[in-house]
């Protein structure tokens, strides 16, 4: 069949990749100048099914609330006129209860699980080059209280077979030396084993050279405007280059992935949360981390790639803007500094703010809706790195018209 992939960020190239390796004429376009270009630009580069947690959780009002005059929460609330927000934000209130994130979270981590097996066979079959490391992440946490909820909270996980221990400071110094100098400050940490990291945007970048290689036809510099519908299937796509046809469609556009749907009637509940990155160089004589993590009790990730180090934080309810000052990246780069003095060069920052797609529950949309050939692949939020690779295993097999290897239960645009 002739697919278009609509979106060449992590989602579209992994689908695009998928879709070739089942024999189809793979289409990929995008508005943007080369694949990763948006999300899939500076994320945190941590492959995490151990951190798969809801964000909607029994917590989660009460923070929205503070960050209304406070900016050191980690979820900040940005009222605004936008009935989008309001929309969703009622939506995701509506997960917070300790049943639904549980739920909600087990799914998550089901879906990543699965994804990280799938990355596995993408790196079996293919030398993609993009700081990849394996060996585990590590998730510390500075007071006895908080440390006992996390184990408390990391059972929901354990029941569908995610791997997690429980470690002292001084076990977790043993695992990453560069944590020794601050060891007296924490009061545990939790380890994930079988948790791996990498850059993003490199490996989608390597993905989508291979995938041309392959045969796909990207076609970047593109603008997406519309779909071409006759009764309930999807013949064409508009653009501002010219309109193609296709005997099918997946829709991998992110944050943006509403917008076109909206065009078919339908109504997607993914809304733009952003999140805050700064990435640093490391000079010879620095002690960056041997893992990645993340500091729970800031929610502050880190993750060593190569010759830097990134650092990542927040989730901000504020729209479609991406601006950013130094200013935004003050306490992120203080906590960052408390616990890595000489992870990198601290005056040479190279900062970063993206849109992640949330849904409410905080799991992707699979599947169709009212248009027979039209596929979705899309609202992946915070984790859409961990769950790519299934996820376009998952699309793959949907447009060829086989039963994906999990259960999507849960994960169609009908639950959503």
């Amino acid at each position: 069949m002739r697919v278009i992939v609509l979106g060449a960020g992590i989602i579209g190239v992994t689908t695009a990749y998928e879709l070739l390796r089942d024999g189809h004429d793979v289409t990929v376009l995008d508005r943007q100048a080369e694949a990763a270009s948006e999300t899939s630009f500076a994320n945190a580069g941590l492959v995490a099914p151990s951190h798969a947690f809801s964000w909607a959780s029994p917590s989660a009002p009460k923070m929205l609330l503070r960050s209304l005059w406070r900016d050191d929460q980690a979820l900040r609330f940005r009222p605004s006129l936008d009935p989008a927000l309001w929309r969703w934000t009622l939506k995701f209130l509506g997960q917070c209860s300790s049943g639904k994130a549980a739920a909600n979270s087990q799914r998550k981590a089901q879906l990543c699980l699965y994804s990280q097996s799938r990355l596995g066979v993408i790196n079996g079959e293919n030398a993609l080059a993009y700081d990849g490391q394996q060996g585990g992440l590590l998730y510390l946490y500075r007071s006895p209280e908080s440390f006992a909820a996390a184990q408390a909270k990391m059972e929901v996980l354990k029941d569908v077979d995610v791997t997690v221990k429980a470690l002292t400071p001084e076990q977790a110094a043993e695992i990453d030396p560069a944590l020794a100098p601050v060891a007296e400050h924490l009061a545990g940490a939790l380890y994930g084993p079988d948790d791996e990291s990498g850059n993003a945007r490199d490996f989608t970048r390597a993905l989508a050279q291979l995938c041309r290689e392959k045969g796909a036809d990207f076609r970047f510099g593109t603008t997406i405007t519309g779909l071409e519908r006759q009764g309930d299937r999807i013949v064409g796509v508009t653009t501002d280059q010219g309109a193609l046809t296709a005997d099918a469609v997946v829709l991998c556009l992110g944050v943006y992935s509403p917008h076109l749907a909206r065009q078919l009637g339908e109504r997607l509940p993914i809304y733009p949360i952003k999140g805050y990155s700064v990435t640093l160089p490391v000079a010879g004589r620095n002690n960056p981390p041997k893992l990645g993590g993340v500091d729970e009790d800031n929610l502050i990730a880190y993750c060593p790639m190569g010759d830097s180090i990134r650092i990542t934080a927040t989730a901000e309810f504020s729209g479609y803007d991406t601006s950013h000052r130094p200013q935004d990246f003050r306490h992120m780069l203080s906590v960052a500094k408390q616990l890595f003095p000489n992870a990198g060069d601290y005056a040479q920052p190279s900062y970063w703010a993206g849109l992640r797609p949330m849904t409410p529950r905080g799991i992707p949309i699979f599947g169709r809706g009212r248009h027979q050939n039209l596929y979705y692949n899309t609202g992946h939020g915070h984790m859409g790195w961990t769950m790519s690779c299934g996820s376009a295993r998952i699309a793959a097999d949907l447009v060829a018209g086989r039963k994906p290897e999990i259960d999507i239960a849960g994960m169609q645009l009908q639950d959503a």
